[in-house]
Order: structure tokens, then C-alpha cells, then sequence
């Protein structure tokens, strides 16, 4: 049986692996084998596979046997091609240590570099380069980062130890201290780890290795990449690969540098070449936002030679990848050398123009430009920005980098744990910081916006609010933070004080200005159409098209889901329009009537105030399916609250609040979610949806009069039984009948039922014989089937996600195998009765695209959403199709 192989060599034009390989080598080690193989300059180095991440925690923390012996035989293998050795006191050969999981985690995982120097071959180094600077600079660095990483020496400490020395020597920049600064240093640094790890750095350069292999494996387990992980649902990967790459310096000296740049702008998707570099620099100072870096234009007047050369690469690259790429690179003394390349992330905006730019360009298909659109970036087009007139009287106050477009306002605050505690309160935050760290994702997550002083468009601040489609200036000059205040072009600010930020400007404002939503661009109008395109035309078991519509309950609200490409309605919640003022008073009289002659004279006065807002959305909606909801939740959500609520309702009835309160408190129930609602409240007062049913023809009449085409479904909610609509079809029927033949017009009324209560779902083929459709409230649905209340889930549900009781939070996502199970049975069933029985969703699940992608398999018609996730679910639609093809029947 042939020995499991975990490493992989990557040098001389030839690799053990290529870009098929992440799974293995994850996504940095794959590609670094498929530029070498490309015969793109990369270092020499290699790979020790995910399969050894799985396995070191899979072994309480030990390695697969023979990993060693390996790792030490590609090490002697890139020793000889380097002509180098690890830690030789003449010329030693330096690497990097740097994970790499099949999914891009920027920031969140361990890096080290320069590791193999020691106090021995710090002085060979020096001999070897001539650049005595140089070689301390190195040493310092990689003491630093290993001390930190490795040793678990408090970052700060190193910090403040370069920030004394710079104020002893002048000096503002790293690269105005000297080689005996340095030297300095490093003694100092020594001292530091002593002091906090308790023993001496080491000097051995194999145990400087094997203790940063362990930290990077460690690193996958960190609270930061658990974190990010749970963040953007990446699930089911085996863990992080550790690249281990002979290193290149960008530290050299001024025809030194280093830098990342993307093939296209990833803020806007320009075909424009776009990044940033420092010279004699090292990576982390790029993207640490330590000093700030020159545009990648201006490297074409310092070495047009290197700039050509790096043009000419990405060019490739994208061609080959089919993609835009995030490159890194270094120069050492005039030489080029390509780090890593990736598909890069970008914003939104960038994203839908990249796709139609590469369909345009012939470099993807449409369905390839679908799948690389993901539904948050459509969902970042949507972000607010400050509203044009506010512009006109309000100046900003400084501008940084328009690092992640958007605008945002908030509370300051300065430290990411503030941000998630003030978030916990309710309180609208924006992180501002002098730049912020992989330590800070979860105080980012929750921040409306970020700030940070210094850094650029590719500081790790600017890379991870575009990820996340959070609003971003990033390197403001004008913005000095110190402790818990900060200037801001001048002004100071404490924490606490409301400022707005414009991601797509760059610009920052005092106080909370007032946000607009923006238009759907040309781009974007082009790509949805191709989403409508593929969802039209699928077919699944005789179903055909997959429509996305919208939750609204106000004419507005319509329009804006009409604006934005709904296909109809598929939930008007009509309880929402009764607590409105003028509405309100004839319904509370209506709720503590005696009689059911009260009852209908207080329902009369409402019944115009209802049709009107009947005629607004079918208006709206311009003949497109509109499913209106008759009155769904208790009685007693509607009854005054407070005394003056209560002398108010008492003097429009001509009694004293004494005698009316009484009936107010009969009408409490213990458990309103299971009381009397719904259908329940027909079967006992049948005159309210009477009303109802009533107000919504009559509205549909209008509509005909005035040549507005009109498509109304009426839905009966919370049924449990056939019975219930055995009884209440009819009497909306006679309620419709009526005002037609009054107003000798024809229109296709259609009546179904809202699946909320599981043992409906079972009964469904019982249920069919009543219902024209089916609409699965999957917020009640999923309550009933869980027991699990939504307003007390925050007291458990996060420790049943973080032990793995769970894997998401079945409010946000589909439970396919509960509720999931109960919405397949109940389709089915109800189309064994009624064929070609319309089927669809319509609670808070509509917007989210795991569920979209159930909907689509389980064979629903359509998916229903708020107004504002309209074109995320068009777009998930749209890949629910493409993804499960076997769902499609010629």
C-alpha cells in the first residue's frame, strides 16, 4: 500500500499539484503550484496539506506519522534548488509560514516571515547581502511576529518598543532607524520575550519551524477564524494548508519593494489595473496600514521595467483564471516575484460589473457570470447613501480612501469589544480606530461603518468591510484617535457622538445625516434579467417558472418591490393597516361589541378606509398576483394599552372607562401564538372577513372601471383543519359574488390557505380540496414544529449553534430536515388532489438564498421576500436553478 503523500514541492517551473487541488492544498498552495506550472516567478516552497490539519485535530493535537521525516526531506529538496540552508551562519536560506484553507479567510489565520534567522546567521546575512540594515530589519521583524504568533507575547509590547525607539531617533517611520537601531532592537525584543514567554527565542532554525507549522495549524482554531467562519456559514472544509515559501525581500532598500494589486478595481469593477505598494517594505505593512502606500500607477515612473512586467501578469492570470485577481508581489533589487494570486473580493457594484464586463469580453458564459454574483453583493447595491440634499448643507469634515462603497451613520465607538456590547443594546455604532486588526472582525460585523486613520485600500479595514459590504473610509489623515476621543478634521469628538462616513467617497460628516436608497444601475438591470432569464424558463415535475414576489402591506412598499423586479405579491398583511389612526378607533369599538349589529356598524366605517388601501397595491402591482392575508393575530393586539388609550376608545362609545375595561381584560390570552387568531377569529366573528373579502372586491372593481388590470388572491391563515375552509370559502365566495353581480364585472378571485400549523402541512391533500394555493408561513411554521418561541430563542439558540446542536439558526434559514420535510409532504399531497397546485413561501425565509435553494428543489412556485431583498432573491433564484439541473426537464 503506497504511503500517504502530505507535502507538495512547488520551484523550478514545475509543481506537485495544480488549481484543482484546494480542497488539498488549500486555495494559496493550489495556485502557487498552478503560476509555477504557468511559469509566472514564484519562490520555491511547498505545501503541507489540509488532509494534516484534519488529522492534528482529528489526533488531539499530534501529527499523522511520518509527516516529519517529510517535510524534512522537501526542506533538504528546497535547500539544494535554493543553493541555501536553513539557518547557515553564512548564507542562510529564510522562508515564510502561511496558512491557506480552500476558502479565502484573509487576516484570519497566522503568518510568519523571515523565519530561519538566528542570532548567528543574522551576521552571515549581513556579509552575504552587504545590507548590514537589511539583515537586522529581518531579524527584528521575524522576532516580532514569531514572538507574537508562537510565543504568545503581547503584540503591544514589540510596538511600543519600536514607537520609543523612533521617538529617541527623530524619527516618524521604521525605515528611518539604522542598522544599530535595529541591533538595538533585537536585544530589546529578546528581553521582551524572555520577560512575558519565560524562556530564550529560539535559535535552532527546525524548532523555529515546527513551532510556527504548529501555530498556523493551531491558528484554524482560533477564536477569530471560528469566528469568520460562523460569519460567512463556511462549513465542511477539512482546515488550513501550511505554505512554506523561501523568501523574497521587499526590505532590501529603495529598488526593494512590495505590494497587492487587483486585475480590475474591486470598489467598482473597472477594467482598470488597481493597487497600492511601499518600497522597502514587507507585506505586513501593506495591509497593515502602518504606512501608507503609493497607487500602483506610479511604480510605471519609478521601474517601468517591473511595472510592465506586472501588468503583463495579471493580464495572464485573469486570462487563465477567468476571473479578477488579488495578486501579491515583491521586488527584490529589480527582480519581480508574484506571492499569491486569487479570485479577488470585491464590492458589490464591482462584482455585477465584472460579470457583465467578462460576458461582454467572452471570457464567461451568462450562467457562469450568475454563479459569480453572490447574493449579498446584490444586497450591498441596495446599502443607503446620504441623501443629495443633505450634501447641499452639510460639509465633510476630512477624506480618506473610499475603501468599501456605502454610506453609513453611527455612534462612535473606539474598540471592536465596545461595538458588539453598545450592538447588544440596540445602539447604532461605527468603529473608528487607527486601523483595525483580524482581532477586530466582531466588532466590525456589527458596526453600521468603519473609520480608520491610517492604511489604504488594501489595509486589512478596507479588505474585510468590502467582504462584508459594510461602509469604509480608510486612511482619513485628517482623523487622530487617542483613547476614547477623536478629532476629526479638527473637531473633536467622544464616544458616543453620531458621524456619517460615505464608503463611496471617502468623505466623513459630523452628526447623522439622512440616507436614500439608491437606483438599480444599467449592470445591474442587465444581470437580473439574465436571473429572470434562467428562472422563467426552468422546469421542475411540470412545475414551471420559480417567481420571487414580495412581502408588502402598503401601496409604497409595493411600488418600491415593483422598482425592483417582484413578480407579484405574496403577502399583504392587512392587520398592519388597522393600527393606523383613523382605522384604529372603529376597530377597537368593533373588538369590545356586544352584538353582532355593533360589530358591522363599526366594520362599515372601516370598509372604505380597507378597499382604498386595496386599490393602492393592486395599482401598484399592475396586474402581477397580489395575496392578501386576512387578519391574522389575536384580538387583543389591537386593544388600548394605557389609561388614555382607554378614555379615548370609552368616549368615542358613549361609556365610562370603569365598565369598558373589563372587556378589555377578557380578551388577554396566555399564549397568543396559539390562542385565538387567524381563520379562528372568522369561524367565531365570520362579519370580519366578510368586511374584508368585501373591501378587497370592491377595490378590484375600481381597478376594472379604471382599466387596471388586477390579479387578487385571498388567503385564509392559520387553518389546521379542511373544515375551517369548508366553512369560510363560501362565505368569502358569496362576499365576492355579491359586489360582482352588483357591478355586472368578471375577475378571477382565487382563495387559498397559509401553512403555519404542522398538523395542516400533514393534512394537506384534505386541505387541497378548498384551497386554489398553498403559502407556507415558515416564521409560525417553524415555531410550532421547533417549540422554540422567536422572542426567547436569544436566550439559548446561540449555545445550541455554538455546540453543534444546530447548524444554523432555523429563523434565518430553512430546517430541511423538520419544517423542510412538512413543506415537501404538504406539496405533494396537495398536488395529488389539486394538479399544478401554485405553491410558495412567504415568511422571513423568502430572503435568505440556502432557502431559495430548498424552495426551488422541493418544487415551490415562488419564494416571497421584503421589498428590499427582491433582487438578492431574484438572483437566488436564479442559481437554484442552475445548481440543481437534475430539477430541470426538458
Amino acid at each position: 500500500m503506497a504511503k500517504e503523500k502530505y507535502v507538495f514541492f512547488f520551484g523550478e517551473g514545475k509543481a506537485e499539484g495544480d488549481a484543482k487541488m484546494k480542497e488539498l492544498l488549500g486555495g494559496k498552495g493550489a495556485n502557487l503550484a498552478e503560476m509555477t506550472n504557468l511559469g509566472i516567478p514564484v519562490p520555491p516552497g511547498f505545501t503541507v496539506s489540509t488532509e494534516v490539519c484534519a488529522a492534528y485535530y482529528e489526533n488531539n493535537r499530534k501529527y499523522p506519522a511520518g509527516l516529519e521525516e517529510e517535510v524534512l526531506a522537501t526542506l533538504a529538496k528546497l535547500e539544494k534548488v535554493m543553493g541555501k540552508k536553513l539557518g547557515d551562519p553564512d548564507d542562510p536560506l529564510l522562508v515564510s509560514v502561511r496558512s491557506g484553507a480552500s476558502v479565502s479567510m484573509p487576516g484570519m489565520m497566522d503568518t510568519i516571515l523571515n523565519l530561519g534567522i538566528n542570532d548567528k546567521a543574522v551576521q552571515g546575512l549581513a556579509n552575504k547581502t552587504g545590507n548590514p540594515r537589511f539583515a537586522w530589519d529581518a531579524y527584528r521583524r521575524f522576532i516580532q511576529m514569531y514572538g507574537d504568533v508562537v510565543m504568545e507575547v503581547p503584540h503591544h509590547e514589540f510596538e511600543e518598543a519600536l514607537s520609543a525607539m523612533k521617538k529617541a531617533k527623530k524619527v516618524e517611520l521604521d525605515t528611518g532607524l539604522n542598522e544599530k537601531d535595529l541591533e538595538k532592537l533585537v536585544d530589546e525584543y529578546k528581553k521582551i520575550v524572555k520577560k512575558f514567554a519565560k524562556k530564550d527565542f529560539p535559535q535552532k532554525p527546525v524548532d523555529q519551524l515546527w513551532g510556527a507549522v504548529n501555530a498556523v495549524f493551531g491558528s484554524w482554531m482560533n477564536e477569530r477564524a471560528i469566528k469568520y467562519r460562523q460569519l460567512n456559514e463556511i462549513r465542511n472544509i477539512k482546515g488550513t494548508a501550511v505554505n512554506i515559501q523561501s523568501m523574497v525581500f521587499g526590505n532590501f532598500g529603495e529598488d526593494s519593494g512590495t505590494g497587492v494589486c487587483f486585475s480590475r478595481d474591486p470598489s467598482t469593477g473597472k477594467n482598470e489595473f488597481y493597487g497600492e505598494y511601499l518600497m522597502n517594505a514587507q507585506g505586513e505593512d501593506v495591509v497593515a496600514g502602518i504606512r501608507t502606500p503609493e497607487k500602483i500607477a506610479t511604480l510605471a515612473k519609478k521601474n517601468k521595467k517591473v511595472y510592465d512586467q506586472l501588468v503583463g501578469f495579471k493580464n495572464s492570470l485573469e486570462k487563465h483564471f477567468r476571473d479578477m485577481q488579488d495578486m501579491e508581489f515583491t521586488v527584490q533589487q529589480g527582480k519581480l516575484f508574484i506571492l499569491q494570486t486569487r479570485n479577488g473580493k470585491r464590492a458589490g457594484a464591482a462584482a455585477v460589473k465584472i460579470a457583465v464586463d467578462m460576458v461582454a469580453e467572452k471570457l464567461i458564459d451568462k450562467n457562469t457570470a450568475i454563479l459569480r454574483v453572490s447574493p449579498d453583493h446584490l444586497d450591498q447595491l441596495l446599502h443607503p447613501m446620504i441623501d443629495p440634499k443633505a450634501l447641499k448643507t452639510n460639509k465633510s469634515l476630512t477624506k480618506g480612501l473610499n475603501a468599501s462603497p456605502g454610506a453609513a451613520s453611527g455612534r462612535i465607538v473606539f474598540s471592536a469589544a465596545d461595538a458588539e456590547e453598545w450592538n447588544i443594546r440596540n445602539e447604532k455604532v461605527l468603529l473608528v480606530r487607527k486601523e483595525t486588526s483580524p482581532e477586530d472582525i466582531g466588532g466590525m460585523v456589527v458596526s453600521q461603518g468603519i473609520l480608520t486613520s491610517t492604511g489604504g485600500m488594501t489595509s486589512h479595514a478596507a479588505v474585510v468591510a468590502r467582504g462584508m459590504g459594510t461602509p469604509c473610509v480608510a486612511g482619513a489623515k485628517g482623523v487622530s484617535v487617542s483613547g476614547k476621543k477623536v478629532t476629526i478634521g479638527g473637531k473633536l469628538f467622544k464616544e458616543g457622538d453620531w458621524i456619517t462616513v460615505d464608503g463611496s467617497t471617502g468623505e466623513v460628516y459630523s452628526g447623522q445625516l439622512p440616507l436614500v436608497v439608491p437606483k438599480i444601475s444599467k449592470d445591474m438591470s442587465t444581470f437580473l434579467a439574465w436571473c429572470d432569464e434562467i428562472r422563467n424558463t426552468s422546469k421542475r415535475d411540470g412545475v414551471s417558472g420559480f417567481e420571487v414576489r414580495t412581502n408588502a402591506d402598503q401601496p409604497d412598499d409595493v411600488q418600491r418591490a415593483f422598482d425592483f423586479g417582484a413578480d407579484g405579491v405574496g403577502l399583504c398583511r392587512t392587520e398592519h393597516m388597522f393600527f393606523e389612526k383613523e382605522k384604529l378607533i372603529h376597530f377597537r369599538a368593533m373588538i369590545v361589541a356586544d352584538t353582532e349589529a355593533e360589530r358591522k356598524a363599526a366594520l362599515k366605517k372601516i370598509l372604505p378606509l380597507q378597499k382604498k388601501d386595496f386599490f393602492g397595491i393592486f395599482k401598484a402591482m399592475g396586474g402581477k398576483p397580489v395575496t392578501i392575508r386576512l387578519l391574522d393575530p389575536p384580538l387583543h393586539e389591537f386593544v388600548p394599552h394605557t389609561k388614555a388609550e382607554v378614555a379615548e376608545l370609552a368616549k368615542h362609545l358613549k361609556v365610562a372607562p370603569k365598565d369598558l375595561q373589563p372587556k378589555i381584560d377578557r380578551l388577554h390570552e396566555a399564549n397568543p401564538m396559539l390562542g385565538h387568531r387567524g381563520c379562528r377569529l372568522a369561524v367565531t366573528y365570520p362579519e370580519i372577513y366578510n368586511m374584508q373579502v368585501e373591501a378587497i372586491a370592491l377595490a378590484a372593481v375600481d381597478c376594472v372601471k379604471k382599466k387596471i388590470p388586477v390579479n387578487p388572491e385571498i388567503m385564509i391563515p392559520i387553518v389546521c383543519d379542511e373544515k375551517e375552509l369548508a366553512m369560510l370559502r363560501p362565505n368569502a365566495e358569496a362576499a365576492i359574488k355579491q359586489v360582482l353581480d352588483k357591478a355586472k364585472v368578471k375577475i378571477d378571485f382565487k382563495i387559498g390557505t397559509m401553512i403555519e400549523v404542522p398538523r395542516a402541512a400533514l393534512l394537506a391533500e384534505k386541505i387541497a380540496e378548498y384551497a386554489d394555493f398553498f403559502s407556507f408561513g415558515t416564521n409560525d411554521l417553524t415555531q410550532m414544529t421547533f417549540a422554540f418561541s422567536r422572542d426567547d430563542v436569544a436566550t439559548f439558540l446561540p449555545t445550541y449553534l455554538e455546540k453543534n446542536i444546530l447548524d444554523v439558526d432555523p429563523f434565518k434559514s430553512i430546517d430541511e430536515e423538520g419544517v423542510g420535510q412538512l413543506i415537501q409532504w404538504a406539496t405533494a399531497k396537495g398536488r395529488e388532489v389539486r394538479k399544478g397546485l401554485k405553491v410558495g413561501i412567504c415568511g422571513e425565509h423568502g430572503g435568505d438564498p440556502a432557502t431559495i435553494d430548498f424552495c426551488y428543489r422541493a418544487g415551490l412556485s415562488y419564494v416571497s421576500c421584503s421589498p428590499f431583498r427582491v433582487p438578492l432573491a431574484r438572483l437566488a433564484g436564479a442559481q437554484a436553478v442552475i445548481n440543481n439541473p437534475a430539477g430541470k426537464k426538458k
